[in-house]
This record gives structure tokens, C-alpha cells and sequence, in this order.
């Protein structure tokens, strides 16, 4: 309970510090950046987990309800792009593994899947039956997540000079009763029937969907209000903060330290990806660099709907990803290892 409660302090105390240094992103970078520090000096931490869970729902039901029959359409047209992620994916695979490999002495499990830019659930699940150190890839995975998403926002402010101080969202006063119902029943009955069938990312796509099909019927016409947004971000960011409670000095010197060299590549590797896409000239470049940025889904999903972004395009292409990484991962694993022991 105690490590609870400190969390919720740290957290609100870094959404304050944001505001009055008048930081972008306060609900979702401050409590990352609060919890990161209180973690690192050793204060006890702990989130809930229930209840980050059903946070991710509001995400999903605010992209469902943005969907429209001509959104959908427009889908059709994406097919250049979703094709490649699949090469994108490998090729952070490839980079990533030989990174941790041979430069960092990992053994070939936790190095493996300490480079695959999937579900961080999924990935320490695979690399574990593999023999991975979970620590170890945890920490790579939770340091991609967050030096992404607090880049990425500072990028969109500089290069495309995005607002990120615009409500993601209507009030709560101004939304019916009804369409308020009717967005609580997306997300739990959404998340839990995906969680039943056992769908990936069942907390944000289960509501996904079910709202998307409300929406298409116009049964449902608002997305959720500003202020269920925000608590999304606030517990999301305070999430990924906690991630790192219990880190050690030796940790912070070799796996936070391989972590942050992996996501200069990443960065790298996106921008390669999204200036050739620029310059093919298919697609703009604000929505690449979002639905290409190997992220987190929820995060990148609450910076996509800040800034105004084409859901259906980033959604679309990190749904892609996670997929072809939770079926191909460990497939291409034992190719990998036998080239490896070679």
C-alpha cells in the first residue's frame, strides 16, 4: 500500500513540475520522468495493475470512436507502407541482435529478444522459455518505451511545430450520459471478450474494435473525454516510470546503458525508414514517424491523438508490427540461434 501511495505522490508531483516549467506532454512525461528519478533513488514504488489495464481501454475506445466508413476506406490505400514493416522489424531484429551480441556480450536469448520491438509482456514471456535474463531485457525494453516516447514529442514540437497543449478531447460536462455508458461499456466488455480469446493487446483492442463498430453504426459519437484521456496518460507514464524499481548500479551501467545505445539506433533506423517514405511520397512525414516509431502502442496512441494525427494510419501499422513480431519472433529465433552457434 505504502509503495502505491508514494507512486501516485511522485507521479502527481512530476505532472505539477511539467506544468509549471511548462513542459509538453505533463500528464504522461511528468509521471515518467518523476518515477524514473524516485526509482533510481531507491524510493519503493508500485502501480496497480488492474488499473493500468483498464486505462489502456479508454486509448482503445478513443480510436474506435474516431473511425468512420471513409476512414476505412482510406485504409486500402496504405498497402506500400504496412508492407514495409515487416522489413523494418527485421531489420531492428538483425541490428539489435548483433548490437547485444557482440558488443555487449548477452547471451543469444536475451539478446534476441531484448532487440525484437514487440509487447513488452510477449517478448520477456519468449525470451524467459528461452533462457533470457528477464531483468536484463525488461529494463532494454521499458528504456525503448520511454526514450521514444519522450523523444518523439520534443521532435513534433520542433520539426512540424505540433500542439501538444490541445485537450485530446470534448470536457466531461458536455458529453451525455448516454455516450459516456456507452464508452465504459467498449472498454470493459471490449477488453475483456479480447482478453477471453486470448487477442494480443487485448486491453486496447478489444475496446477498439467494439467501439469502431458502434462508431461505423453512429451509434457512438464522441471519443472519451479530455479528462479520461489524461488519467490514461498519467497512469501509462507512471507505468513505465515504475519499470524501473530496484535497479542497481550495475544495471544502470550495463543494461540501461546498452538500452539507451539500442534506441540511438532505433532512431536511426526510423528516420531512414520514414525519409524513404517521404521521399516515395507515401505518406506524410508526422504519421510515418508515429506509426513507424517502435514504441509502445498506448503511448504512441496518446501522442497521435494529441496531435491530431491519421488514427487509422498509426494504429494500422503498430498493430502490424506487434503482430509480425509475436508470430515471427520465435519462428526466426532458431534460424537466428543456429546461425549464432555456427
Amino acid at each position: 500500500m505504502i509503495a502505491t501511495v508514494s507512486s501516485f505522490a511522485v507521479a502527481l508531483l512530476g505532472v505539477l513540475a511539467f506544468h509549471i516549467l511548462a513542459l509538453p506532454l505533463p500528464w504522461l512525461l511528468g509521471p515518467i520522468f518523476a518515477c524514473l528519478a524516485a526509482a533510481l533513488l531507491g524510493l519503493p514504488m508500485r502501480g496497480i495493475k488492474v488499473v493500468n489495464e483498464a486505462m489502456r481501454t479508454i486509448l482503445g475506445v478513443a480510436v474506435g470512436a474516431t473511425f468512420t466508413t471513409s476512414l476505412l476506406v482510406s485504409m486500402v490505400g496504405m498497402w506500400p507502407t504496412l508492407l514495409l514493416i515487416p522489413l523494418m522489424t527485421a531489420s531492428i531484429g538483425v541490428v539489435g541482435l548483433f548490437y547485444f551480441r557482440r558488443l555487449w556480450g548477452f547471451d543469444f536469448p536475451t539478446s534476441y529478444y531484448s532487440a525484437m520491438p514487440g509487447g513488452l509482456q510477449d517478448m520477456l514471456v519468449f525470451g524467459e522459455e528461452a533462457g533470457g535474463n528477464v531483468r536484463t531485457m525488461s529494463l532494454i525494453h521499458a528504456t525503448r518505451v520511454m526514450v521514444i516516447v519522450v523523444a518523439l514529442p520534443f521532435l513534433l514540437v520542433w520539426v512540424w511545430d505540433a500542439d501538444l497543449t490541445t485537450p485530446p478531447g470534448a470536457p466531461l460536462a458536455t458529453l451525455g450520459w448516454d455516450q459516456l455508458a456507452l464508452m465504459v461499456f467498449c472498454g470493459l466488455v471490449g477488453w475483456q471478450v479480447a482478453k477471453r480469446i486470448g487477442m494480443f493487446g487485448a486491453s486496447i483492442l478489444g475496446p477498439l474494435l467494439l467501439a469502431a463498430a458502434l462508431a461505423l453504426l453512429g451509434v457512438l459519437e464522441h471519443r472519451p473525454p479530455a479528462e479520461a484521456i489524461w488519467a490514461a496518460q498519467f497512469f501509462i507514464g507512471m507505468g513505465v516510470g515504475c519499470k524501473y524499481v530496484g535497479v542497481t548500479m550495475l544495471e544502470v551501467r550495463r543494461d540501461l546503458t546498452a538500452g539507451l545505445g539500442f534506441c540511438v539506433l532505433l532512431l536511426i533506423l526510423t528516420v531512414i525508414f520514414a525519409e524513404a517514405i517521404h521521399l516515395a511520397n507515401l505518406a506524410p512525414p508526422r504519421e510515418t514517424i508515429l506509426a513507424f516509431a517502435p514504441g509502445g502502442q498506448a503511448e504512441l496512441t496518446v501522442l497521435a491523438l494529441i496531435v491530431g494525427a491519421d488514427m487509422a494510419f498509426v494504429v494500422a501499422h503498430h498493430v502490424l508490427r506487434i503482430f509480425v513480431v509475436i508470430l515471427g519472433a520465435p519462428l526466426f529465433a532458431r534460424l537466428f540461434d543456429h546461425e549464432d552457434q555456427a
